[in-house]
């Protein structure tokens, strides 16, 4: 069992000639390392330019949801950023590169607000969440307003939704999601 709230998930891939099989998720392997959330809906995004931004997004109590991103087609940079009242690690983050090729995943708790940036055209990204979208406890904070180290090219902006440029920043933002106790630490 972990206790780093976010975690990064490496499924075993079984390979031959042919190519390969995994178990991306299995209730039980996933109880083994603490995630007993029970997932509810699937989500799929396709974007297609590199240096898309989505996030950083969340959703507020009483539908606040876990999530279990991976990326099915090019490259990501996932992030979690602690956003819980109280945390020492309040404001931090853990970030990892999830791609087609290796498969990896980020488990990321209710409490924490969530991004990612795509590193490469196409980038087809698949996430399970733990409760339904309730429009009304649609939430996140400005992708910039948290000292993410975002790998962009020197002057390069990313490309951003409407609603994600209006979001507020961490400074403004206040924090519904209680703290549980477990600090944010790095990814493993």
């Amino acid at each position: 069992m972990s206790d780093n709230p976010v975690q990064l998930i490496d499924p075993v891939r079984h390979g031959d000639a042919r190519g390969w099989f995994t178990e991306y998720y299995t209730e039980r392997r996933f109880a083994e390392r603490g995630i007993t959330c029970r997932f509810v809906q699937d989500n799929h995004s396709l974007s297609v330019p590199a240096l898309i931004l989505r996030g950083l997004h969340f959703q507020t109590p009483p539908h606040g949801q876990d999530k279990l991103v991976r990326c099915i087609r090019g490259r990501i940079l996932d992030v979690a950023v602690d956003v819980r009242r109280g945390s020492p690690t309040y404001g931090n983050w853990v970030a990892a590169e999830l791609s087609a090729e290796n498969g990896r995943q980020l488990f990321v708790p209710i409490g924490f607000a969530h991004a990612f940036l795509t590193l490469e055209d196409n980038c087809e990204v698949t996430y399970k969440v733990s409760d339904y979208y309730a429009p009304d406890c649609d939430g996140g904070i400005r992708w910039d307003s948290v000292g993410i180290d975002w790998p962009l090219p020197a002057g390069a902006s990313p490309e951003l939704s409407a609603k994600d440029a209006k979001l507020p920043t961490l400074a403004e933002f206040d924090s519904p999601f209680p703290y549980d106790g477990r600090p944010l630490a790095p990814l493993a």
